[in-house]
């Protein structure tokens, strides 16, 4: 069954227990009140007759009659019997019809119960009884039909199921359509969902207006769609740089296996440095897959974030760094700071920036690296950047002309960059005063609730 199938048949079925509550309750509260209309009648009956004297006629041996006058111009009507606390009954003359008499209309002609309404069925025609003590060793039995209340409760009844068959049916049709109406965006999304299962567009997106859930459900889709989309282009990204880089690297390495292959008789000198070659190929073609795969999980760091000193981290990246560029002074100023973040990101972030003034500074320069407030600044003593070059210097595998001839892949201020976006900051780099390039890597405070994409 649909989903619209089961909301009409929900609606339906409310509707029809509302529909019947309903419709028992009325005819409760008419049936209530026509049998009270016939109480009160009954009422008024055995008052007159409680207050008027009867006697008793015989009008044959043996035979007794009871003789009560009639009400004034009517009055209200009634079957009278009189039933004696032994159980034998006196009527109006010509009153052949009696009316059943049991242990407790005997009661109460002896005394012993309070008067009490009862229900009938006397020669066929259902009856309303009302039993009142009389005089001692008497009761009175007052009786009216139930014929006009009866029929009007039949009538009353067949109009109920009438309406309540109709207001079923109605809500039937009308869930329907708002079921319709309702799950229509929802019909849509479904449908949308199908278009991309099936064509594997991840740019499509969803109409999210609205407040309502199923808006806020279009645009949860939306923002799945989006991320699942940036991972797919993250991928394709990834292989289409990977296979770029590699190619050079590969062909290069291919063909000095080659010759070193066919050269028995190459000189000694010739074959060391061709196996030089091939090692020094292999160990870029290792840092540069190593920086490729950084790079690609730089976006979606494998463990969670937590309060990270900035200034020890600094410190554990620049003696890394120091070990590796043994010729090169690092002039510090580290104050102790506080962000929030992945530690093992943040050291692979700053290290780069310090290799990377590390390679532009003369063999026997300076770099100096600052920390504080959250932020880290890095300045080499180099030529500096070109104004030409300074909005590219973070595009991956970007490398100014001055660089060519310098070893790297383009990677490592492209990581930088990828780090400090998904840490929720920021990273500029310009021309220093006097000379050389200044480098800054900032986080946000972590005081301030918000820590961009990986969350607080």
């Amino acid at each position: 069954m649909s989903f619209r199938a089961r909301l009409t048949l929900v609606a339906a079925v409310a509707v029809a227990v509302a529909v019947a509550v309903a419709s028992v309750a009325a005819y409760l509260a008419v049936r209530s009140e026509l049998r009270g209309q016939v109480d009160d009648a009954l009422d008024q009956r055995a008052e007159l007759v409680a207050a008027i004297p009867i006697g008793i006629v015989e009008t044959q041996p043996g035979q007794f009659f009871l003789r009560i006058p009639a009400p004034a111009l009517g009055g209200p009507g009634g079957y009278v019997q009189v039933v004696t606390r032994d159980g034998d009954t006196l009527r109006p003359q010509g009153e052949e019809l009696p009316l059943p008499v049991d242990d407790r209309t005997r009661e109460v002609a002896a005394g012993g119960e309070e008067a009490f309404y009862g229900d009938a069925e006397v020669a066929g025609t259902h009856v309303r009884i009302l039993t009142v003590p009389l005089a001692p060793g008497y009761a009175g039995q007052i009786s009216r039909p139930l014929t006009e209340v009866d029929e009007s409760l039949d009538r009353l009844r067949t109009i109920l199921l009438l309406v309540a068959f109709g207001g079923v049916a109605l809500a039937a049709a009308l869930g329907l359509v708002v079921a319709r109406t309702v799950l229509a965006p929802v019909r849509r999304l479904t449908e949308a969902t199908e278009e991309v299962t099936e064509t594997r567009d991840l740019s499509r997106r969803m109409d999210d207006e609205g407040s309502d859930e199923v808006g806020r459900l279009a645009a949860s889709f939306n923002t799945m769609l989006a991320a699942l989309e940036e991972s797919a282009r993250s991928q394709r990204r990834f292989v289409a740089d990977a296979s770029h880089e590699l190619r050079t690297p590969l062909t290069s390495l291919r063909t000095n296996i080659e010759v070193l292959a066919r050269a028995d008789d190459m000189p000694r000198v010739e074959r060391e440095r061709l196996l030089a070659d091939v090692v020094e190929q292999l160990a870029e073609m290792s840092t540069l897959v190593a920086e490729l795969v950084a790079l690609d999980r730089a976006e979606e760091p494998a463990n969670g974030p937590e309060d990270v000193r900035l200034d020890l981290v600094a410190a554990e990246a620049i003696e890394r760094v120091r070990r590796q560029r043994a010729g090169i002074t690092f002039r510090l100023d580290l104050e102790e700071s506080v962000v929030r973040g992945v530690p093992a990101s943040i050291e692979r972030a700053i290290g780069n920036m310090l290799d990377n003034a590390a390679k532009w500074s003369p063999a026997d320069g300076e770099v100096e690296v600052a920390v504080r407030d959250g932020e880290v600044e890095v300045r080499d003593h180099g030529p500096g950047i070109a104004e030409s070059d300074l909005p590219y210097v973070f595009d991956r595998f970007y490398r100014a002309p001055s660089a060519r001839g310098l070893p790297g892949s383009g990677l490592g201020l492209a990581i930088v960059r990828r780090v400090a976006e998904t840490h929720g900051g920021s990273v500029v780099a310009e021309r220093a005063a006097g000379g050389g390039t200044l480098v800054r890597l900032a986080f946000p405070d972590p005081r301030a609730g918000g820590n961009g994409r990986l969350g607080s």
